[in-house]
């Protein structure tokens, strides 16, 4: 029998803000009533705010950042039409497969597991590519599997430089709503996320933000679509409405947990994130362990992985972790099964909650056979919170 609280530390779906699911906690509503849109609207409005866009469109679809990324691809892309990607993590990897199923050329970069998007190499490709034969780049801002945060405006910088039309998309499903995301400012034309990471609600909302230049796109776009067209989406949503049966009680989660993030302040969330990110990063390191990715400049503020050292298989860490200790662990995914186990640290977290889980990584650590000293990585990590947050970062008591 299990007692108490079950401790999540997967990066995503995150902890769910009690205030949050409370406010999930209503009847069914009339989603056709003529004050639907009282709930509705200020969502797209404070939507744009989180995604740093004036001109773009945000829209809620009912699935998840995959459906999204169907969404996007869909509404602006022609079959046949080649894209440039690089494959360096379980969610590019997964992004490339999508492109190539939906009938795209996908021009494919592969890296090492734990390398950032090498903007060299697309700056090179997108300046020989002097006919604009590649349609759109894709970029994981965050790859969830490895830890490792790429760079988007330097994307951004690659495309201009070349004089490039491309249409630039961003995977940023555990990056936006917890470190920094400017689509009008990086020229980003598709940003997709997800309800569950950083806006801290169940899943079940895939949301895109789309600028004005991709909806221009969107109308002469060919390839296939019905449910995801986003002319339907927006005619509707115009209004407060939808084409379809929304969510009704995850909006409501949604208002609640967006008063949060604006309460807090979106650069206070970032400022926070980094702190305790850089918490975690000084446990791995007091443990004589390293991370999955190559280089700290590159290292994510909502997720590590972690390596563990020869000879100890990371899925023990996980199983102890959860049957010995009621606390979950990301698994490692793909060619780093086994070889790593992975820390979320992002949505509604602080101090003592990184501190648990970097205890009970500890003790999960020592069970499956490797050499860590207790309490080394809690002091570590006590090193880097011993020195007082930003009075911004605290929310108001509820």
């Amino acid at each position: 029998m299990r007692t108490g609280t079950n401790h999540l530390f997967i990066p995503g779906p995150t902890n769910i803000p009690e205030v949050v699911r409370q406010a999930m906690n209503v009847p069914m509503q009339d989603m056709r009533a003529h004050d639907f849109g009282n709930l509705t609207l200020g969502l797209f409005n404070d939507l744009k705010k989180v995604f740093k866009t004036e001109t773009g469109q945000v829209f809620l679809l009912p699935g998840s950042g995959t459906g999204a990324w169907e969404a996007a691809i869909t509404n602006t892309l022609n079959p046949g039409d080649r894209v440039l990607m690089a494959r360096h993590g379980m969610f590019s990897t997964l992004w490339v497969e999508m492109a190539e199923r939906l009938g795209l050329d996908v021009e494919v970069v592969d890296v090492a597991w734990g390398a950032a998007c090498p903007t060299a190499e697309f700056a090179r490709r997108l300046a020989a590519d002097t006919t604009g034969r590649i349609k759109a780049v894709f970029v994981t801002q965050n790859e969830t599997a490895t830890g490792v945060t790429s760079d988007v405006a330097a994307i951004r910088r690659a495309l201009d430089g070349a004089f490039h039309e491309a249409l630039l998309f961003v995977d940023g499903v555990s990056s936006i709503a917890s470190i920094d995301f400017r689509m009008d400012e990086w020229g980003v034309d598709l940003a997709v996320t997800g309800s569950q990471k950083g806006l801290m609600l169940p899943a079940g909302l895939g949301i895109l933000g789309v600028s004005a230049k991709a909806m221009a796109v969107s109308r002469t776009s060919t390839m296939r679509r019905a449910y995801f067209e986003l002319a339907d989406q927006a005619k509707n949503n115009a209004t407060g409405y939808f084409p379809y049966t929304p969510p009704t009680q995850l909006f409501h989660g949604l208002r609640r947990s967006l008063d949060r993030i604006m309460a807090e302040g979106l650069e206070n969330v970032f400022t926070r994130h980094t702190r305790l990110a850089s918490g975690v990063r000084a446990a791995v390191a007091a443990w004589g362990l390293t991370p999955a990715a190559e280089h700290p400049s590159i290292a994510s503020n909502t997720v590590t992985a972690i390596r563990v050292p020869e000879g100890v298989d990371a899925r023990d860490v996980i199983r102890i972790g959860y049957d010995r200790y009621n606390c979950s662990f990301g698994s490692g995914l793909g060619p780093l099964a086994g070889k790593v186990f992975r820390i979320g640290h992002l949505g509604d977290l602080n101090e003592g909650m990184c501190l648990t889980a970097v205890a009970l990584a500890e003790l999960s650590l020592h069970a499956a056979g490797a050499s860590v000293s207790f309490g080394s990585g809690v002091a570590a990590a006590q090193a880097v919170y011993a020195e007082p947050a930003p009075a911004a970062n605290r929310l108001a008591a509820e």
